[in-house]
């Protein structure tokens, strides 16, 4: 094994081509370098400089040598500089899960934040549901979640970033379009296109459970997975439909999108990972995220 300090002795002496002048660039004397290099010469089994009284040169193999001399201590550097950015989380890969909602407004803000901050670190995404993300997160698929609560799991950490209203969306020619906003009394002989329950249980729950309050159950004329996909159905006419505020970020034109006056409660979003996972990388993204969404309530 060849250390690293004679290699560096010996790259010093063939830059310089004089003893006198590296041992003084080393600062060591120059008779510890000549028997470091005396050393190296031993392991290797051959002679890396021509010595006379006057004139120090590389021999040919000495020449070879130096070329890999850099490229070693070379490598060694960045591994150096990698290892050190790697313990500053500045490097690796940080798997990340987020739900498609999320996609229109939060997720994109923080990604954006976080490559600005740290343009080394692998970003892997993953656009799941709640309940998949949570799953991911328990068998170690994904580092940390961007999804809704409620997380009943006491392995998990959560915090919410933004409460989200629901919001009534219909036709642009709807005889409510002109409405700033409106009750749900007034929207129960309506049509309505809803989140599917099997796809998207919160929101279909939620979005029940609040017409119901109202004193009615809604007519559920189509069902949808996406957003983007009930704002769709709802410029085509095929009824009217109880969305998150952030559908409006989608600016589909023919819509009108007006606030609930009843104030049903709204639906959050929440960063969430293992409490046992403990990555520089993580606390970097954790930091960042609640930069950019402070006060985090802890659900």
């Amino acid at each position: 094994m060849i250390e690293t300090r004679l290699l560096l002795s010996f790259i010093c002496v063939a830059e310089e081509l004089h003893f006198g002048r590296a041992a003084q660039r080393l600062h060591i004397a120059q008779p510890a370098l000549s028997r470091q290099i005396k050393l190296l010469e031993d392991r290797l089994g051959l002679l890396l400089f021509e010595r006379t009284q006057r004139n120090v040169s590389l021999t040919p193999a000495g020449s070879v040598f130096l070329k890999h001399a850099y490229s070693i201590t070379d490598e060694i550097t960045h591994a150096m500089a990698d290892a050190l950015k790697t313990s500053r989380g500045e490097i690796g890969r940080l798997a990340v899960g987020f739900i498609h909602s999320s996609a229109y407004s939060i997720t994109p803000a923080i990604l954006d934040a976080f490559h600005s901050r740290y343009p080394d670190v692998e970003l892997d995404l993953h656009e799941l549901t709640i309940w998949d993300q949570l799953r991911a997160l328990r068998e170690n698929t994904i580092d940390i979640g961007i999804l809704r609560p409620p997380v009943n799991d006491p392995e998990l950490e959560s915090y919410v970033l933004r409460d989200e209203h629901f919001v009534v969306v219909v036709p642009e020619r709807h005889a409510l379009a002109g409405r700033s906003s409106v009750r749900l009394s007034d929207i129960s002989h309506e049509n309505f296109v809803i989140f599917s329950q099997r796809n998207s249980p919160l929101f279909y729950s939620r979005i029940i459970a609040m017409c119901e309050k109202a004193g009615f159950v809604p007519s559920v004329r189509q069902q949808a997975i996406q957003i983007h996909t009930v704002l769709g159905l709802v410029r085509a006419r095929m009824g009217i439909a109880i969305v998150p505020e952030v559908a409006r970020n989608l600016h589909m034109p023919g819509l009108s999108f007006l606030d609930i006056e009843d104030s049903p409660p709204p639906v959050q979003v929440t960063l969430v990972w293992r409490k046992t996972h403990a990555s520089p990388m993580l606390a970097a993204f954790i930091d960042i995220t609640r930069e950019l969404y402070p006060n985090p309530r802890s659900v």
